[in-house]
């Protein structure tokens, strides 16, 4: 329940809204009580007319009329509160999906690496699904209920105290009984989720890589491992509803017990004259008043034991250490939209320096004694020092597996170092603000990683306010214009689920025109144009050399071709730098880069072929 409280307190904007449905719901629950007064008056009144006492017919009329009024007046504060309730639902969703997203978009990259996208997803949508449909049938139904029950024991009270007593004993018996099963439901529910997350998380890789799957022909395999997580679930809630409705028979056959024994009461009560026969249709009328939330009760635990499950993988995740950068820019963002849209301002309000920082002849990228890890697999860098001048074009030649591609996600500051220390542009990056780091760092990686959307929301993906002649001018230097304007749309095209309808080479040029547009000082590049035919590569790397111009380059090197045009290389070897130089001076040093050189002379042999491909180098 802590944790549905702590749900209400994220949303504290909607406290006003609860409490117009609170409102509502006591009119609701007044309008119900009133029923059984008009019919208890009526019943006495239609008694006393058969003696000859009473009003007759217009007396009955009148109070039936009463009876149409009341009701009218319940149907219609019920459908204004059910509004309410259902505007603060979906309000609240927006409000928890908002914040959860903020959140993951806070979070480092190590939790990525440990989760899957999926398992990410489905977890977002039963949290918040569960938590918001217990809270919007709460504010519909069960809190008028609630309030009507209270009042009818109260009612109660007043014709015969030891009988609500009777009834208020039921309450904490059947609370009692269903506590009994809760906590093996919720470890039986959790099991479930897991299963459900397992299977989501797979689902959605095998979607996003369906031509993979098909290729290997793995559908069969594939549908059998998603269908035996499904098959898990089905057995766990054989189980968990077995259990459930077994204890569910021993809480509503007490119940049965307790309420005979009040019917019984009440009619002999009433037989002997102590009540009467308006007192017995009040009171049997308020017993079931009473009873109904008792019969509701499994129902109303079983959706509050799903969105207390809900609630804690919700913030579990909220929980979550994030950037210490993106801490500082989006502070109170939980607090609702106005920590949020802060955040999001803070980014996007980021601009790269027009003026450099550093003072002349200071290194714009320095690491100095660098280490790092990633969890649990010991150091990939083990004391790393290097530096880059500003205009420079450095490349990084390496084993797989040595740090090369570390070094970058270092630099974009996706990982924190382990130890030693990283400058950027004269500063250390701990007091860089994480967006304004990553302003200054354009990336175009192996994989182009575009979005599904238009070719010019792609291209401007990094500076959503570019103006068009911005936008094209982006794509003329990266050798892209042309091929936009034969698609139909041009730069509307839909370019479907990571850039699906576009070739290797036309995806490579759409991120090549991003960074450009982008505009950093420092360019990251993991070589682009590895995995694309000759002619793709001729017009990518054409697109790279504009945006290499005047700008410091690091490249994280696949070809030989690259490297010899670089002013000084970078050889690692087993996470710790092996050779620094230009082309020239590690050509005869003997080193990593002149093995390589060698290699290339025999690269149509297998063994060749072989010790290249170890060094990621195609040649």
């Amino acid at each position: 329940m802590r944790a549905l409280l702590r749900i209400l307190g994220v949303a504290r904007e909607l406290l006003p809204a609860y409490a117009a449905i609170v409102a509502s719901g006591v009119l609701v629950a007044g309008t119900g009580l009133a029923v059984p007064f008009i019919i208890k008056a009526a019943t006495d009144e239609v008694v006393a007319s058969m003696t000859g006492a009473g009003g007759g017919v217009p007396a009955v009329l009148w109070l039936a009329f009463l009876l149409l009024v009341v009701d009218l007046a319940n149907t219609v504060i019920t459908n204004v509160g059910g509004y309410l309730g259902d505007v603060m639902a979906i309000r609240l969703r927006a409000i928890l999906s908002r914040n959860y997203f903020e959140k993951l978009l806070r979070l480092p990259q190590r939790y990525f690496d440990s989760e899957l996208t999926g398992t990410i997803i489905s977890r977002l949508q039963r949290s918040i699904t569960e938590t918001t449909n217990f809270l919007n049938m709460f504010a519909n139904s069960a809190l008028p209920m609630l309030i009507s029950l209270v009042a009818a024991l109260a009612i109660i009270a007043w014709y015969s105290w030891w009988l609500a007593l009777l009834m208020v004993a039921m309450y904490p018996l059947f609370t009692w009984l269903t506590a009994l099963t809760s906590r093996r439901w919720q470890k039986l529910e959790t099991a479930k989720n897991l299963e459900f997350d397992i299977a989501g998380g797979r689902f959605a890789e095998v979607v996003g890589q369906i031509r993979v799957v098909k290729s290997f022909v793995a559908e069969p395999r594939e549908l059998a491992h998603f269908t035996g997580h499904y098959d898990h679930t089905i057995t766990l809630t054989r189980e968990q509803s077995a259990f459930w409705h077994r204890m569910d028979v021993v809480r509503r056959g007490t119940l049965n017990v307790i309420f005979f024994v009040i019917y019984a009461i009440i009619f002999s009560l009433t037989i002997s004259g102590q009540f009467t026969l308006g007192v017995m249709v009040l009171l049997i009328q308020l017993v079931n008043l009473a009873r109904q939330p008792v019969q509701s009760m499994s129902f109303l635990v079983d959706s509050s034991q799903r969105a207390i499950t809900g609630c804690r993988d919700y913030f579990i995740v909220m929980d979550e250490e994030v950037e210490s950068g993106a801490l500082r820019q989006a502070q109170g963002a939980e607090g609702g939209a106005q920590g949020a849209e802060g955040g999001a301002q803070g980014a996007a309000g980021v601009r790269t320096p027009t003026e450099p920082l550093a003072a002349p002849g200071e290194p714009i990228v320095e690491f100095t004694d660098a280490r790092f890890g990633y969890t649990g697999d010991g150091e990939v860098l083990r004391g790393v020092s290097f530096d880059v001048r500003r205009g420079e074009r450095v490349a990084f030649v390496g084993e797989s597996g040595v740090g090369k591609t570390t070094l970058a996600s270092l630099l974009l500051g996706l990982y924190p170092l382990t130890g030693g220390r990283l400058r950027v542009d004269g500063r250390d990056v701990g007091g860089i603000p994480l967006p304004e780091l990553r302003a200054q760092v354009g990336v175009v990686f192996q994989d182009p990683s575009l979005f599904s959307g238009t070719i010019r929301e792609n291209i401007a993906y990094g500076r959503p306010d570019a103006i068009e002649d911005e936008i094209v001018e982006a794509a003329r230097r990266a050798h892209a214009h042309g091929f936009i304007l034969s698609l139909p749309g041009g730069y509307d095209a839909e370019i479907g689920e990571r850039g699906v309808r576009l070739s290797g080479g036309q995806k490579q040029r759409i991120a090549v025109a991003r960074a450009l547009l982008k505009d950093a000082p420092i360019l990251v590049l993991d070589e682009a144009t590895s995995s694309l035919d000759s002619k793709a590569e001729r017009l990518v790397q054409e697109g790279l050399e504009e945006l290499m111009a005047d700008r410091t380059t690091l490249i994280i090197a696949h070809r030989l071709s690259t490297i010899s045009s670089v002013d000084r290389i970078v050889t690692l070897r087993d996470g710790r730098i092996d050779e620094i130089g230009t082309p020239a001076e590690l050509a005869g040093s003997g080193g990593i880069y002149a093995e390589l050189l060698a290699l290339q002379a025999t690269a149509k042999t297998k063994a060749g072929r072989k010790r290249l491909q170890k060094y990621e180098i195609l040649g």
